[in-house]
């Protein structure tokens, strides 16, 4: 998997058209077309830092409140990975001056298994706190998809493609939008897993020894 620099990718926002709002709009437009020209690199000793023009991650409006995951290791068959952008439901009140708007990279695992998950998301004075999988039996999933802005630990591919047209993507059975850059591997494993996520969808997600609770800290 992949972090992100701090960037927004440059999608074809018409201008606006009336004066309310539209001082706020030029700016995340400019923000966007400053960055149409900027590659992902790999980081070889670490994991792949990719920034890229990109697409929903998600079919769905996020809260706008981000959710740590940690786990001590993943493994997963079928990866690819995009640039994109989350929104926010219309009027959130976790839009600040974003518009909204949230940039983040999609990670897609085919088949992913996950040691010792941990997903935690501050409320504000307590973090609702989720782990599963601390026992002999791993946290599965199928399709699993994440939308994040930080990620880090110790990362191995094998077979990996970096540049491709995320249209093109055959790994993972996920796609982007044509004309964004992309990359994919037959397989990812990451020890020490932390991520910043705003989105997570699967298929099929299997969480023994799942425990839900309220906590004076976060994962």
């Amino acid at each position: 998997m992949a972090s992100s620099t701090d960037v927004t990718p440059p999608f074809g926002d018409t201008p606006a058209q009336t004066e309310s709002g539209s001082v706020r709009r030029g700016r995340v437009r400019a923000r966007r077309a400053a960055v149409m020209a900027v590659p992902a690199t790999l980081v070889a000793a670490g994991l792949a830092v990719l920034t890229a023009e990109g697409a929903l991650g998600v079919q769905f409006a996020i809260s706008g409140m981000p959710f740590t995951v940690t786990a001590t290791e993943l493994d997963g068959t079928g990866f690819a990975q995009f640039g994109g952008l989350d929104e926010m439901a219309p009027g959130s009140p976790n839009e600040g001056d974003t518009g909204g708007q949230v940039l983040i990279v999609t990670s897609a695992i085919k088949n992913a298994t996950l040691t010792k998950l941990c997903q935690s998301v501050d409320l504000g004075g307590t973090n609702l706190l989720i782990t599963a999988g601390s026992g002999a039996e791993k946290v599965t999933a199928r399709d699993l998809t994440t939308d994040s802005t930080e990620l880090s630990g110790d990362a191995a591919f094998n077979n990996i493609e970096i540049g491709n047209d995320a249209s093109t993507l055959t790994k993972a059975g996920v796609k982007g939008p044509i004309g964004v850059f992309s990359q994919q591997a037959d397989t990812v494993r990451i020890a020490h897993l932390r991520q910043t996520n705003y989105a997570t969808t699967a298929g099929v997600f299997k969480l023994p020894g799942l425990k839900l609770r309220f906590s004076g800290s976060g994962c």
